[in-house]
């Protein structure tokens, strides 16, 4: 992998993307972005109210948006959605622009860490356990798809995920 090439995170909620990726880019003294972050700061609003407001619809409009924007620039280490990868276009921008690391978490590692967020209009349910089961059913095939490596993080600790995503960007 190139000097200047970007590193994108994808998975589903609760698989560290956001806390690995901060920790990555320091490592990596590289800038680090979160789409969801960048969506709330070009609207000014958080991610519920834009679901609350323009559905789930108009919010993944929006990450498609950042994505393409983001793709663009080179170096940095981008977390995304976790349904970033619903969208053939997101899929192809990650793919043609840098590294692809898939972090991967059960289903019982992802409830057990975003059982005490908010936040999250996705988990807005009775039973959160089946709807983080019904998206993984769809999500993990893409994720799979598209990623250059799969990175385990149940059970560990940030700073380890981190050292292994940057061992093997420097081929270690």
């Amino acid at each position: 992998m190139s000097a200047d090439a970007s590193v994108f995170l994808i998975g589903p909620m609760g698989a560290g993307k956001s806390a690995v990726g901060r920790r990555l880019a320091q490592m990596l003294k590289r800038t680090f972005y979160d789409t969801d972050a960048e969506i709330e700061q070009r609207t000014g609003v958080d991610i519920p109210f834009i679901f609350e407001k323009e559905g789930e619809t108009g919010f993944r409009r929006r990450e498609r948006q950042v994505v393409m924007d983001l793709s663009k620039l080179q170096g940095i280490v981008l977390a995304t959605g976790g349904g970033v990868v619903l969208d053939e276009a997101n899929r192809r921008d990650l793919s043609a622009a840098g590294a692809v690391v898939y972090l991967h978490a059960s289903v019982d590692q992802q409830l057990q860490r975003t059982r005490r967020g908010r936040g999250r209009p996705l988990l807005e349910t009775e039973d959160p356990r089946q709807r983080l089961q019904d998206l993984m059913t769809i999500r993990e095939p893409l994720y799979r798809a598209m990623a250059d490596v799969v990175v385990n993080t149940n059970g560990r600790k940030v700073i380890a995920v981190a050292e292994e995503i940057r061992r093997w960007l420097e081929g270690e």
